[in-house]
């Protein structure tokens, strides 16, 4: 037996190709112990997940077993305790490479998965995370080990917001799973609406859903820059909603203030700049995230709270749309770069 473990290892050396496991050992427990049973459909094409290159060696990064049992066994190694709801995690896309330029490579990872709740009517989207994430050679040489790494995190992150996440109200069957993102969008009001309700959204989801806050009016200063919403003698800032309707108009809280929201046949968009979305003064914030075809954004760290007052200046920037599906930025692939 000895022997023949000491020929694979050997043989392995010789063909130049090493292994990277996923480690899927970091915390997932659900707090609220309220899951019952996960599942995890499989939806690649490829079940391969990729390889990178260490020196002259080839690294190939694969799970323990295969996808869905390293997953499922993941979850309940940490949720013995069952509750109510049935969870189910759609793996849309996990693939590892690299691309190498003349004196360093780039390690890219792209993954996408998405939580339901499996229900009597069909699948509840709860949350999801579309995102490439890459790390320089010039950085660290462990491109596979730090890409596997990554991927766990992700997944780490997505099963804890899907335990604080609500169920969207609308379902889709099992045979529209693939294609739950064009289903569900057609379902959401604000895409379709011809005139938008006045009040503060608190969400994406309740803006997506276009459902204002009952019993809130804006309040604008003697400039017509709106800075509250009232119900009663309750008074909030306008900068603690993710939206508002205003004589018509629907808004964006960003750092700098607030900036008109669009619609075209691709969803709904904010026009802004880079320093607008990412101010240089949010020192300790940072870009979280990348989306196909561009980043989604997110910024860690200290809110902003000069100029929030203050409606955006017209400065035009590149179309930025807003996910439906996460409340998040998709920015274009060239966004804050100079020509």
């Amino acid at each position: 037996m000895k022997k023949t473990l000491f020929f694979l290892l050997f043989s392995m050396v010789l063909l130049g190709q090493k292994i990277e496991t996923i480690d899927l050992s970091k915390s997932i427990k659900d707090n609220k112990n309220s899951i019952k049973s996960f599942t995890v459909i499989d939806e690649r094409a490829n079940q391969e997940v990729g390889m990178v290159m260490y020196h002259k060696d080839e690294v190939k990064i694969i799970f323990e077993n295969n996808a869905g049992k390293d997953i499922t066994d993941w979850f309940y190694k940490y949720n013995p305790v069952r509750g109510n709801d049935d969870m189910v995690l759609l793996l849309e896309r996990l693939n590892i490479s690299e691309d190498k330029k003349e004196k360093y490579s780039i390690g890219k990872l792209e993954l996408r998965a998405s939580t339901f709740i499996k229900k009597e009517d069909g699948y509840h989207f709860i949350d999801r995370k579309d995102t490439i994430a890459t790390v320089s050679s010039r950085i660290t040489p462990y491109l596979a080990q730090s890409l596997s790494r990554k991927a766990t995190l992700i997944l780490t992150d997505l099963f804890k917001e899907s335990y604080k996440g609500e169920p969207w109200e609308f379902s889709v069957s099992e045979s529209d799973l693939p294609s739950y993102g064009s289903l569900l969008k057609e379902k959401l009001s604000i895409l379709n609406a011809n005139e938008l309700k006045e009040g503060v959204y608190k969400d994406y989801y309740s803006f997506f859903t276009h459902n204002p806050e009952p019993g809130f009016t804006l309040q604008a200063n003697d400039k017509g820059v709106v800075t509250k919403a009232v119900k009663g003698e309750e008074k909030t800032g306008i900068r603690h909603f993710y939206a508002f309707v205003y004589k018509g108009i629907a808004y964006k809280n960003i750092p700098v203030g607030y900036t008109e929201i669009f619609k075209d046949e691709n969803g709904v968009f904010i026009e802004v700049t880079k320093a607008e979305l990412f101010p240089e003064t949010t020192a300790s914030g940072v870009t979280i995230g990348v989306a196909a075809g561009g980043l989604v954004g997110g910024v860690i760290g200290a809110v902003i709270d000069v100029s929030l007052s203050n409606k955006k200046k017209n400065t035009l920037g590149p179309k930025v749309y807003l996910d439906p599906f996460t409340g998040n930025y998709l920015l274009p692939e060239d966004f804050g770069k100079t020509k």
